[in-house]
C-alpha cells in the first residue's frame, strides 16, 4: 500500500533493462519474456506474463499493459504508447527509468531528513514523562509503562500511515482531486507537486505528438498521464474548442492551471514549428524545479519537526525540575 524507495528503484531497473534489451536488438515479446522469467522484483512476474500473453494474442504493447492490472500508472502507459507509435520505445523506457530513479532518490532524501527527528521523537516518548520511567524502574509497572507509550506514539503512527496512504496515486480521481486541492495552498509543497505534474504532462505530450497522435487525442492522453485531476479536468473541457479549430496555445494561455512560463514556451514552440524542442525544455525545467522545491520543503519540514521535538523535551525537563524542587522544598518544610 505504501510505495518505498526500493520499489521505485526496482521499477527504474525494470525499465532500464527493457531499454537496454531493445537497443541491443531484441524484439519486444522476447524482452518481456526474458524479464518475466527473471524480473527485478518478484511481483512484476505475473503482470509481465499477462502482458506477454496479450502481446502473443495480437494486442499492441500499450493495450497489453492496460490489461495487465494496476501495477503500472497511466503516465507510464501514455508515455510507452507514444513510444510505441513513434518507434522511440527504448528512449521512452529510459526516460521512465530516469524518472523513477529520481523519485527513489527523492524518497530516500525524505527518509534521511526525517531520521533524526524520528529518533528524537522516540527518545522523548520513551523518557518523558520522567515519572512514568521512574515508576517502571522502582515499581516494575511494565504494562502501565507500555500502554502509556502506546498512547503517545500510536496516534502519531496512525496519522503518518493514513497520510502516506491518502497520498498514493492509486486512489480514484475524486479523492486525488480532493488531496490536490488540500495540498495546493501549502507553501513550496503545492507548487512542487504542480511542477512535477507539468513535467509529466510535457513528457507525455512530446512523445505523443512525435508519434503522430492527433493533437486533441495527445492532449487528452497526456493530461490523464500528468497525475493532476485539475490539469485533466481543464484539458477535458477543451475538447469542443479544439474540435472547432482553436489552437492549444490559446487555451493554455487562458487556463489558470498553466503558469505563464509554460504558456509562453508552448506558444513559442507552436508558432516556430519546434514544439517538440519546447516541450523538452518545459519537461526539464519543471522536473528540476519540482524536485528542487520538494527537497527544500522536506528540509524545512525536518528542521521544524526537530525544533518542535527539542522544544517539547526542554519543556518536559523544566517541568521535571520544577516538580523536583517543589518536592525538596516540601520535604524541608519550605513554602
Amino acid at each position: 500500500m505504501i510505495t518505498t524507495p526500493r520499489e521505485l528503484a526496482l521499477r527504474a531497473e525494470l525499465y532500464h533493462q527493457m531499454s537496454s534489451m531493445l537497443k541491443a536488438g531484441l524484439g519486444l515479446p522476447s524482452v518481456v519474456q526474458q524479464l518475466a522469467k527473471n524480473p527485478p522484483k518478484y511481483s512484476f512476474r505475473e503482470p509481465l506474463n499477462i502482458t506477454l500473453q496479450h502481446l502473443n494474442q495480437g494486442d499492441t504493447f500499450s493495450e497489453a499493459l492496460s490489461k495487465s492490472g494496476s501495477w503500472i500508472t497511466q503516465f507510464d502507459v501514455s508515455l510507452l504508447e507514444a513510444g510505441e507509435r513513434s518507434g522511440r520505445l527504448p528512449e521512452c523506457f529510459q526516460m521512465l527509468s530516469d524518472y523513477y530513479r529520481e523519485r527513489a532518490e527523492l524518497v530516500n532524501s525524505l527518509i534521511q531528513k526525517v531520521a533524526y527527528p524520528v529518533f528524537l521523537f522516540h527518545f522523548a516518548a520513551l523518557v518523558f514523562p520522567v515519572a512514568s520511567l521512574v515508576s517502571l524502574v522502582k515499581e516494575g509497572t511494565v504494562i502501565q509503562f507500555v500502554l502509556g507509550k502506546l498512547l503517545i506514539v500510536g496516534p502519531v503512527y496512525a496519522v503518518v500511515f493514513l497520510t502516506l496512504l491518502a497520498g498514493q496515486g492509486r486512489h480514484g480521481k475524486g479523492w486525488r482531486a480532493f488531496v490536490e486541492k488540500l495540498l495546493h495552498p501549502i507553501p513550496v509543497l503545492g507548487t512542487a507537486r504542480r511542477s512535477l505534474a507539468l513535467a509529466r504532462l510535457s513528457a507525455s505530450l512530446e512523445a505523443l505528438l512525435m508519434a503522430g497522435v492527433p493533437t486533441i487525442e495527445a492532449w487528452m492522453l497526456a493530461a490523464a498521464g500528468s497525475g493532476s485531476p485539475a490539469i485533466q479536468n481543464t484539458v477535458n473541457s477543451w475538447q469542443r474548442q479544439l474540435e472547432n479549430g482553436d489552437f492549444p496555445s490559446e487555451l493554455v494561455n487562458n487556463a489558470r492551471v498553466f503558469p505563464e512560463l509554460f504558456s509562453n514556451l508552448y506558444h513559442t514552440g507552436e508558432v516556430s514549428g519546434k514544439l517538440d524542442e519546447s516541450l523538452g525544455r518545459i519537461y526539464r525545467y519543471y522536473q528540476e524545479e519540482g524536485s528542487r522545491k520538494m527537497r527544500n520543503f522536506l528540509t524545512a519540514m525536518g528542521v521544524m519537526i526537530t525544533l518542535a521535538i527539542l522544544l517539547g523535551i526542554a519543556l518536559n525537563v523544566i517541568l521535571f525540575y520544577v516538580s523536583y524542587f517543589k518536592q525538596i522544598n516540601s520535604a524541608s518544610g519550605i513554602e
